[in-house]
């Protein structure tokens, strides 16, 4: 891990130099670096660069993502001044050289990408009514952050960012370790984590401490500050990947849901920052295309027709086509009920279908995986955006004893699998605390089934019978006219630290559905 920061940083710095050489021919002042002084003294790492041309200029502040630092947007820094802006962007604290501790997006950050703001109407040209902030990962939930609580932001960009923060450490009561590792072991690398952030990290390993992690989390979440970002009304841009391992897709669509502002949501295959990634090394990329309409539209008043487009924009699975709807409600046309019928036969396989609800049970033994799995955080699905190939599973090699399986009919048409698909699924536990996946698959003729979206859930308490409602994360998949739609629930995946006890019972029982959203 250590090597491959390095040679990130060697990168960088080649690619820094690349810029500089390029800057005597464009009409902008080059890059300065500075030391920004924060609130409380901590010293923040950053650099500007502006258009030469006399008079005021839209602004833009970048937020560094975790791990990264400001040489991470000199490609768009560079671009964005040649049209026009004013571009800062600073390492967030306790970053590589910027002073302090990590606070993963606390107080202190969400004050730094203010005083950040204060540097730019101090040094620059910059027009304080027209000045936006933006970032990548880390960065985008510190910016919707930083516009939730700086009315002078009139315009915000999260890219592949986070709305809800105790979501994507515990959602459905389910703990991400690849994620929080990987977060974990960047932030030691290259970062000094703060006494708290080890401590909730520490309590996140040892399943401990669960609401205080919860308040804590909450706390650095714009979900709930969503009343002020309301009220300070910037336009807001939302995009992200349908698989990402980090900040799981849905709080994303809720955020987008609940905004009253001029807003937009674009989504496209990929993982957490997958999506983003060419366009910092410059390459055209559509992520960065839309940003730089958004903000030209809501800081420079250009007519580019972005605010009049249908502002829910949808690139599905395997396709380059590129869907657009006037809400994320429209997306579906069409919401198809398929029944979970009882496991059986020779292949222990129910089926999925029409009709009415039917009373079965189904025991499992639970805490062994099967071969049915959603794949490795920040790889997988990073994979299928290059090659179109998701996370896939031989059918047959699901062990029926440690898994419930349905296959549904071969489609007459194509299935155009569009938003939310949910689970409906009875349980009834041997013990109190427990953990189940479902994925949902698309499953050709010779078994194989590619990935569409999957998601855990676990309880904890339980006494009784019970059933489980699971929304998957959204998506855009369409599932080929001949092939069938199956859908899997285990309980063990290595992406998930589930709460099953090796060997334990758990039965899954009906009346049991999936709810496929149509186009």
């Amino acid at each position: 891990m250590r090597r491959m920061v390095t040679a990130m940083a060697v990168l960088l710095m080649a690619f820094t130099a690349g810029v500089t050489r390029a800057e005597a021919a464009a009409s902008t002042t080059g890059f300065h670096w500075n030391d920004i002084t924060a609130a409380d003294g901590v010293t923040l790492k950053s650099n500007v660069i502006a258009p030469t041309a006399p008079g005021r200029h839209p602004g833009i502040v970048f937020v560094a993502s975790w791990g990264l630092n400001d040489f991470q947007y000199l490609a768009q820094a560079q671009k964005l001044a040649e049209g026009g802006y004013v571009v800062l962007s600073y390492t967030a604290r306790g970053f590589w050289f910027s002073g302090g501790k990590i606070e993963v997006a606390g107080p202190p950050d969400i004050a730094d990408a203010s005083t950040a703001v204060d540097w730019l109407i101090a040094h620059t040209d910059v027009d304080p009514g027209r000045i936006g902030i933006a970032g990548l990962s880390y960065g985008g939930g510190i910016s919707l952050l930083a516009a939730a609580h700086d009315p002078r932001l009139r315009a915000v960009v999260s890219l592949s960012g986070w709305a809800d923060l105790a979501e994507s450490m515990s959602g459905e009561e389910t703990r991400r370790p690849q994620a929080a590792f990987f977060l974990q072991s960047v932030a030691r690398i290259v970062g000094h984590p703060s006494d708290e952030m080890n401590q909730i990290l520490d309590d996140y390993w040892a399943g401990r401490n669960d609401d205080y992690r919860e308040q804590w989390a909450r706390g650095r979440s714009v979900r709930y500050s969503l009343d002020e970002l309301n009220a300070n009304h910037p336009a807001v841009l939302i995009e992200h990947a349908y698989g990402d391992s980090i900040f799981p897709v849905n709080q994303m669509v809720d955020l987008y849901d609940n905004l009253t502002t001029p807003r937009r949501l674009e989504l496209a295959p990929g993982d957490h920052a997958t999506v983003e990634l060419s366009g910092l090394l410059g390459v055209p990329n559509h992520a960065w295309v839309s940003l730089r309409r958004w903000l030209d539209h809501y800081l420079r008043d250009v007519d580019n027709g972005i605010d009049r487009e249908p502002p829910v924009v949808l690139r599905p699975h395997g396709s380059g086509d590129v869907e657009s709807y006037a809400g994320t409600g429209s997306v579906a046309g069409q919401v198809k009920r398929e029944v979970l019928g009882k496991p059986g036969g020779w292949d222990k396989t129910g089926s999925l279908g029409e009709g009415t609800g039917s009373q079965w049970s189904y025991r499992l033994t639970a805490g062994i995986d099967t071969t049915a799995d959603g794949g490795i955080a920040l790889v997988s699905n990073g994979l299928e955006q290059l090659t179109g190939i998701p996370p896939t599973v031989w059918l047959p090699s699901v062990d029926r004893r440690h898994a419930g399986v349905w296959v549904s009919d071969r489609q007459a048409s194509a299935a155009p699998v569009r938003s939310i698909a949910r689970v409906h699924l009875g349980i009834v536990p041997d013990r109190p605390d427990g953990t189940v996946i479902a994925y949902l698959y698309d499953l050709d003729s010779l078994g194989i089934g590619r990935l569409i979206t999957h998601a855990p859930t676990s309880w904890h308490g339980a006494t009784r019978p019970f059933p489980v409602d699971l929304s998957l994360p959204m998506t855009a998949y369409d599932v080929p006219k001949g092939h069938r739609i199956a859908l899997v629930v285990d309980t063990k995946d290595p992406l998930y630290s589930d709460n099953n006890a090796r060997g334990s019972a758990l039965t899954l029982a009906g009346p049991s559905w999936l709810d496929l959203p149509l186009r």
